[in-house]
């Protein structure tokens, strides 16, 4: 079990530069043990390439990233996602692989085999049918797929869960139910969750912080209900302003 004293993820001084461009400009900050993050922001603004210096699928230009005190840049890589899941922007399943074989793609990087036991498990777990182990991609809708990849990513008994922009792609009735699961999971097992969205309704509804992103900056640090009560600065709320403007307009369509 996870010290509780000490950061689930600590930033410290983290930076990526692409020649004279800053992607991520010195950031610096501590995740707690069981939170469920959104780090929110603009196209750009740095949020998905601080969420892939995490585990090692970009490497920062300054700075060092501890998961539960240790230096990510010393951990093998195979042994670092095994302890992170992470879940993909376009979902990413191997389309000539079935389900299993997919879900099952991470131990078998390092040489071990999930069980039909475990994958049946692991589909149960995202609210799938067991009986899709044998299907393809191709025969699954995309919120079926994108559940797949949820199931991927716990494969290994991760203590933590990344997700970038996970639901972007979906209608918003599966997005919408795709989010309670993944909220649900983050419960039952116990994660820690980092999700980067764009939507800062969806941020508020599942979060119990946010972190909003500009120009590779963290420009706030906050609460749901602190950000609706008007905290965070002039970049959050402009991103705030946009659910509150719909649920305006929505209020006054009721009859």
């Amino acid at each position: 079990m996870a010290d509780p004293h000490i950061p689930f993820l600590h930033f410290d001084n983290v930076g990526k530069r692409y020649g004279e461009t800053i992607a991520v400009k010195s950031v610096a900050l501590s995740i707690t043990p069981g939170s469920f993050v959104a780090l929110v922001g603009a196209s750009g603004s740095g949020k998905s390439t601080l969420l892939k210096m995490v585990n090692r699928l970009i490497e920062p230009s300054q700075g060092q990233i501890a998961l539960e005190g240790m230096d990510v840049s010393a951990m093998a890589p195979a042994r670092l996602r095994r302890r992170l899941g992470y879940v993909f922007q376009g979902i990413g399943l191997f389309p000539h692989f079935t389900i299993a074989e997919n879900i099952g793609i991470g131990p078998r990087l390092e040489k071990s085999r999930l069980s039909a036991a475990r994958i049946e498990e692991l589909l149960e777990l995202v609210a799938l049918d067991p009986a899709m182990a044998s299907r393809m991609p191709a025969e699954l809708s995309g919120g079926q797929r994108q559940r797949v990849g949820v199931a991927r990513a716990l494969a290994g008994e991760p203590h933590g869960l990344l997700m970038d922009e996970p639901f972007g792609a979906l209608d918003p009735v599966t997005r919408d139910a795709l989010g309670e699961k993944v909220r649900e999971l983050h419960r039952q097992l116990k994660l820690t969750t980092i999700m980067v969205t764009h939507d800062m309704a969806e941020a508020l509804l599942l979060a119990d912080r946010v972190l909003v992103m500009d120009q590779g900056q963290i420009v706030a640090d906050t609460t749901p209900r602190q950000l609706l009560a008007g905290d965070g600065g002039d970049v959050a709320q402009a991103l705030v302003a946009v659910p509150r403007a719909q649920a305006r307009a929505l209020a006054d369509l009721t009859p």
